[in-house]
This record gives C-alpha cells, sequence and structure tokens, in this order.
C-alpha cells in the first residue's frame, strides 16, 4: 500500500517546507524506494500563472504545461520523480472544482459546505497521487499552522489519515527554535505553541523538524520533545545552511530522518542509505578551481525567488566545471542611464532571462547589443531571445525601429510578434504556449553541439514568437535559426555565425536543470564564460 508523508510548517513562513520535502524525497529513492510529491497551496488563485514574481516568485512549469508553485522546482531538481497537474492544487482550483460540481447538481440538492465537501475534494486530490509503482507521496501543506486559509488543508489530513490508517501516514512538522541574541538563549516555547495549535486540530506530529541558527542543547531537544509528545530522536534540528541548499539532504541524513520515516512507515523493503554521488557533487561545490562573474540583466532581480530556477541552474553548471559562478544582478530598467558598457565591464558572460511587459526592454536590448559587439558569451531565455532578435534586427539588419508587437503594436517592423492563435485570448491564466514541445535542432551549432541530439523536448511559458516574415532577412545578415518546431514553423533557437558563444532559446531550459546533471546549454554557457574569463582583456571603460 503507498504510504503518506505530509509536511506541516509552524511559527512563521519560508522555514523550507519545499526543500525538507524535496530532501526526503531524495534520501527515500537513495533508499531505493519510488516516490511521488505534492504542494496544496492555500491561496484563492488558480494557479500562480497570473500573480507577480514579486508576490510569489517564479513560476515553475511542468511538461504538462502545468503553471506551479516553485517548491516543485525543488522537488525535481533533488528528485527523479515525475510531477503533472495532480501535484500541485490551489484552494483556488479546489473551489473551482467544487462549485462546477455544484453547478451540474453532482451533490443533489444538498447544502455544500467545508467539510465533508471541500476536505473530500482535498482528499481526493491527495488520493490521485496513490499508484502500484509509488511507494510513498509526499505532500507539503502551504502556509503555516494556524492560518485561517490552511485550515480545510488540516482537517482534510487529519481525515486522511483515519481513512488510510494512522501506520500509512507520517507527520512531519517543521518549526522554528528562534535565537534571542540579547538574552543569549533560543526559545523553545514557538516551537510548544505551534505544535499545540496542531494538536487542537487533531494531529500529532511523529518527527519534529526544527529550523534553527544556533547548536540546540540537548536539555533543550528533551524538552521540545516532553512537551510537544514526540519520542526524542524523532526531533531533528536543522541548522541554517551559510554555503548551499543543497547540503541538506546530507544534514537530515546526518541526523538520522531516513531511518526515522522507513521505520516508522515500516518501508522493509527500503535498501541501505547511498549518497555517495549526492556528497561528489557537494564536494565539487564546496572546492571550485575557478570563478567567473556572469551579468544577470532581469527585470525583477530585487526578488531573488523570481528567478529562482535559472539562479540554480548557473550553480549547477559551475559544478560542472569546477567554477564558482558569482552572479551580477543589474535591474534591466535601470541599465539604460548607466550603458551597458560600463555595467558589464567586469563579467564574463550575460545572461537575459524571461519576463513579460515593456519595462526595463531597451536595457535589455542594450546589454545584448554590447554582447554581440564586444563577443562577451551570451544566453538569452524567452524574452531573451526576443529581445536579443530585436537589437539584431535594429542593428545589423538595419530594420529601424524594429520591435515586439508585445511593446509597440505600431511598430513598423514587427519581428517579434503575437502567436495567432492567441489573436482572441482575453483570460491570462493558463492560456500562454505552455509545456514541453519538441524542437529540431541544425546540425553543426552550438546548440546541436550542447544537446548531441537533433531533437530535443524543452518547456515553455509565452505567448509571443519571433515573426516568420523577417526570417530570411535576419538570416541573410548572419543570424543562424538553430532550433525550430518540427515542422519549421516556429523559431525555438537563434545564434549568431561570427561570435565566440551567442545564443538564445524561445523555452525554458532553467525547469529540466539538476544539480547532478546540469542542463547543456547552461554547461556550456558557463563553460565559453570560464573561457572568456581566460583570455579576454580588462573592458575599456570610458567615464563620462
Amino acid at each position: 500500500m503507498t504510504k503518506h508523508i505530509f509536511v506541516t510548517g509552524g511559527v512563521v513562513s519560508s522555514l523550507g517546507k519545499g526543500l525538507t520535502s524535496a530532501s526526503i524525497g531524495l534520501l527515500l529513492e537513495n533508499r531505493g524506494l519510488r516516490v511521488r510529491l505534492q504542494k496544496l497551496d492555500p491561496y484563492l488563485n488558480v494557479d500562480p500563472g497570473t500573480m507577480s514574481p514579486y508576490q510569489h516568485g517564479e513560476v515553475y512549469v511542468l511538461d504538462d504545461g502545468t503553471e506551479t508553485d516553485l517548491d516543485l522546482g525543488h522537488y525535481e531538481r533533488f528528485t527523479h520523480a515525475v510531477l503533472n497537474k495532480d501535484c500541485n492544487y490551489t484552494t483556488g482550483k479546489i473551489y473551482l472544482s467544487v462549485i462546477e460540481k455544484e453547478r451540474r447538481g453532482d451533490y443533489r440538492g444538498k447544502t455544500v459546505q467545508v467539510i465533508p465537501h471541500v476536505t473530500d475534494e482535498i482528499k481526493s486530490c491527495i488520493k490521485k497521487m496513490v499508484a502500484p509503482d509509488v511507494d510513498v507521496v509526499i505532500t507539503e501543506i502551504g502556509g503555516t499552522v494556524g492560518d485561517i486559509e490552511g485550515m480545510p488543508y488540516f482537517e482534510a489530513i487529519r481525515q486522511y489519515a483515519l481513512d488510510v490508517g494512522k501506520n500509512n501516514c507520517l507527520f512531519v512538522h517543521l518549526t522554528l527554535v528562534p535565537y534571542l541574541k540579547a538574552a543569549g538563549e533560543l526559545k523553545t516555547k514557538p516551537t510548544q505553541r505551534s505544535v499545540r495549535d496542531l494538536r487542537e486540530i487533531g494531529i500529532q506530529p511523529d518527527i519534529l523538524i526544527c529550523r534553527t541558527e544556533k547548536e540546540i542543547p540537548k536539555d533543550e531537544c528533551e524538552k521540545i520533545a516532553l512537551f510537544c509528545n514526540v519520542e526524542r530522536n524523532a526531533v531533528i534540528e536543522e541548522k541554517d545552511k551559510e554555503f548551499s541548499i543543497y547540503e541538506v539532504p546530507l544534514s537530515l541524513a546526518n541526523n538520522k530522518l531516513d531511518q526515522l520515516v522507513v521505520e516508522k512507515l515500516h518501508l522493509t523493503h527500503a535498501r541501505p542509505l547511498d549518497m555517495s554521488e549526492w556528497s561528489r557533487m557537494l564536494e565539487n561545490m564546496r572546492a571550485p578551481e575557478h570563478e567567473i562573474t556572469i551579468g544577470f540583466v532581469g527585470k525583477y532581480v530585487k526578488h531573488r525567488d523570481a528567478y529562482k530556477s535559472v539562479y540554480e541552474s548557473l550553480d549547477h553548471a559551475g559544478i560542472a566545471h569546477r567554477t564558482k559562478v558569482k552572479v551580477l544582478r543589474i535591474e534591466s530598467d535601470k541599465l539604460a542611464d548607466e550603458g551597458a558598457a560600463q555595467a558589464l565591464a567586469t563579467v564574463d558572460g550575460l545572461l537575459v532571462p524571461g519576463g513579460f511587459d515593456k519595462r526595463g526592454i531597451e536595457g535589455k536590448i542594450e546589454a545584448i547589443r554590447f554582447a554581440r559587439e564586444s563577443g562577451l558569451p551570451f544566453f538569452g531565455i524567452c524574452l531573451g531571445l526576443q529581445c536579443a532578435t530585436i537589437e539584431f534586427a535594429r542593428h545589423v539588419a538595419g530594420l529601424e525601429n524594429a520591435n515586439s508587437t508585445e511593446f509597440d503594436k505600431a511598430s513598423p517592423h514587427p519581428v517579434v510578434c503575437l502567436l495567432e492563435e492567441q489573436a482572441g485570448v482575453t483570460d491570462l491564466g493558463g492560456t500562454q504556449r505552455l509545456g514541453a514541445y519538441p524542437c529540431h535542432l541544425k546540425p553543426n551549432t552550438k546548440a546541436r553541439a550542447a544537446f548531441g541530439v537533433d531533437v530535443i523536448s524543452e518547456r515553455h511559458r509565452h505567448r509571443y514568437e519571433v515573426n516568420n516574415n523577417y526570417r530570411d532577412r535576419l538570416e541573410a545578415r548572419g543570424m543562424i535559426f538553430s532550433g525550430t518546431s518540427p515542422d519549421g514553423s516556429l523559431v525555438e533557437a537563434i545564434e549568431l555565425r561570427d561570435h565566440p558563444w551567442f545564443v538564445a532559446v524561445q523555452s525554458h531550459p532553467e525547469f529540466q536543470s539538476k544539480p547532478t546533471k546540469p542542463h547543456p546549454l547552461f554547461r556550456d554557457f558557463i563553460g565559453a564564460s570560464l573561457d572568456r574569463r581566460r583570455t579576454r582583456k580588462p573592458v575599456a571603460v570610458v567615464m563620462g
């Protein structure tokens, strides 16, 4: 029978439930178990697709086109679990389903209530994860115990444990043990109160993971165990990781969390833990032989989670080259004032990520022009490809005022335009080109060399495409369309003929990179940037 682990959080948000869930998944996989992971989010949006990056961080896209919470990125980077639309539900999606059923008459005239109808809907979402080839389902509950919007989820998992039997469920509670500098003490009372709130709901945690910036003394751990009604060996200290989030699984393994889970869920077929590959990856990360700086020109650089997967992918590529990758974050809407030459004088490569709307676009175009003219390695993602196309059209192909119709509907040269099927779309949520699409790579290109195969599959999230009416003119001036859709109608990747490394893609390759297996394009971009670092001379900057 499939077993279940429910991961909840207390005291404050942003403690790392997603990382904890992903780490548990990694540990169990490395004991030979088959896992699936799921995130239940208590906000009313149907999905995060229409939410601002400043509010929620990046929108993570799955192969099937589902727009999800960024924690699913942790799940995929840490494990081999297959994720789909059933792996992320929000209150908006839950209530939408309940209301649609009520409108169809599925409830046969009953008064529709939170209990049992909403909680039953939540439980049905959890059941969708159960399968003969799944040993353990790990379900993360978003938010914090005590939040009013999260109550239906806590009630649902309480009921679920009764439905399937407590021996088949495990409750892991992540909490905070704060250090008060003025008093010079760690305080356990917030953890006690958090567990008390959970127990009032009817959930007794089996394992407590205590986030802390200081080591928790033995007597304090015993106190937490006593007052929270948890076995002493099930109180696990989790100190802040200053070096890397990828240390978390090994830290939990050192505290024998995997053994606790195996014993409490009676997973008798689990094999001994083998973390050798993960440990080697961390050793390479801790002992870099080189260091480079990547200029990162984006619109949301003040909010690190807005580009979470891109930053992680740069780190993955750095591991492959035994290179520490430092990121110089540059706000694109301020770059035009500073000037690209000065802003990028000290970097070894330029990355322009995805985004929407016209704010900061001219700064991105200016940065790309500098990279093209100076031979600086450049990697464009989604909007980065579109900006590179606009820049090339204006300054190489001689198409004055070339632009995207997203930014200038009256442009005389709309080298980037709206997809034909998008023309009549009015709803914003879930209506873009989303998910995995095949791409054919052109022989003798950098993209083909990176992947080593002719056909690849990459994930997308966009509405606008390179305008086919301009492809011949751009190609005649040296642009290479190195990747296209199978029928050739959509541009998926571009390169420049006479440049050390200038590659841009319409997809989001950051969604398929892992620390133990970096994405080929990120790997080769960092490789080109490292070559630039070894050979380049400092760029002379003229001060105005």
